[in-house]
């Protein structure tokens, strides 16, 4: 049986581990409310975060796009724990990303595109400086069979290369991402830093079964001395693993949320050379993460 793919299913590419957003952000989510919530085990510690993002396709010509947008994430580390230094200055975090791409058909349902993703990451206590500024960007070669009619099993296969500042590694980093929809119930999605296997109750409602990373690096613009040394930047890495669900209300209004448990959690304060210095709590703990977007 040949069936097409729904159009509220969306592109799931989340470029190396904080976040370039190139097909997913900005070929499909015109706009995006998101909650995300971790609260530490056995602790009074709390992390919550804040994400608004806007993006809008220009079209240049026939099948080729420029791509422009923004996303804002608001972090506050709730540290209520007792710590040997001051945290009033880890308290909010903030990360503003911009994003400019352009995407091409190229042949043989291939399509090429390049995408570069300044980013402010830090406490923005005082004025951005370049400490504050990192950059990140990609280049991405999609096939893309989601929409095809003489297919059994629709696909989507991506391969690129990555480059990001805040991944403290000097060259680009490969990107792999393998989408098939199995039958008109299953689908799955294989690859980093997003897999999933994921049920349809019917085009409108579904169930799935995710993994994922997720994180953030910031410079901290008041360094703070911890241990007899300097910290300037801290870090947060996560592995989680849970349920999610969707809800499109209409083709174009999506509804999500996602529950699970970090099986990975590594909150670390960090010097200028990023060596490590001091290790906040890092047990294991409750993961939320829910919002709203409107897609083509």
């Amino acid at each position: 049986m040949i069936f097409k793919l729904p159009k509220c299913i969306t592109l799931q590419i989340i470029v190396t581990f904080c976040c370039i957003h190139f097909a997913q952000a900005q070929l499909t989510d015109l706009a995006k409310l998101e909650y995300s919530f971790i609260p530490s085990s056995r602790s009074e510690d709390q992390y919550t975060r804040l994400r608004a993002s806007l993006n809008f396709p220009i079209k240049i010509k026939d099948k080729d796009y420029l791509l422009v947008g923004g996303e804002y994430n608001r972090i506050i580390l709730n540290l209520e724990d007792d710590y040997p230094f001051d945290t009033g200055s880890l308290e909010t975090l903030h990360i503003i990303d911009f994003s400019v791409g352009y995407t091409f058909k190229w042949e043989n349902d291939w399509r090429l595109g390049v995408n570069i993703n300044p980013r402010i990451a830090s406490t923005l206590t005082n004025s951005i400086t370049t400490d504050d500024l990192f950059l990140n960007g990609g280049i991405f070669a999609i096939r893309d069979r989601t929409d095809a009619t003489d297919i059994e099993k629709p696909y989507r296969l991506i391969l690129g290369l990555t480059y990001n500042t805040t991944a403290g590694l000097p060259f680009p980093l490969p990107f792999v991402s393998y989408y098939r929809r199995v039958n008109e119930k299953w689908s799955f999605n294989a690859g980093v830093p997003k897999s999933n296997l994921k049920y349809f109750f019917d085009e409108k409602s579904m169930l799935q079964v995710f993994a994922t990373l997720d994180g953030y690096f910031a410079n901290i613009q008041e360094p703070i001395a911890v241990n007899g040394q300097q910290v300037n930047n801290i870090s947060l890495s996560v592995a989680v693993a849970g349920l999610g669900y969707e809800y499109c209300f209409t083709k174009h209004l999506v509804a999500y949320t996602y529950l699970g448990y970090t099986f990975r959690l590594n909150n670390v304060l960090r010097n200028g050379d990023r060596d490590e210095i001091f290790g906040l709590n890092e047990l294991n703990a409750f993961y939320l993460r829910t919002g709203i977007k409107f897609k083509i």
